[in-house]
């Protein structure tokens, strides 16, 4: 019998939101695509950790710059408000 405790795993997270396309157009106009249920949900997955990877560094697009990773030394590169304005209403034109 090992001396290590077995760590049950963590509970799945269940999330249930309302989102108006006034607030995010490109968003909803992606997700409102996909019926009810499991296509649905499975696109906000993936947009979600694509948009976690593309925050950190990590994805990046295609002819877009080779960096992996923010410079931390520059407050504004590794803000995590340059990524929040991604998702901000667009600019008046």
């Amino acid at each position: 019998m090992s001396s290590a405790s077995v760590q049950p795993a963590p509970p799945p997270i269940r999330l249930v939101f309302k989102l108006e396309r006034a607030e995010h157009p490109r968003l909803y106009d992606e997700l409102v695509g996909f019926r009810k249920g499991a296509k649905r949900v499975n696109r906000l997955r993936v947009l979600a950790y694509d948009g976690l990877l593309a925050q950190q560094g990590l994805l990046v697009p295609d002819g877009g710059p080779r960096v992996m990773r923010p410079r931390m030394d520059d407050p504004q590169e590794g803000s995590p408000q340059v990524t929040n304005d991604l998702f901000a209403p667009a600019l008046g034109g």
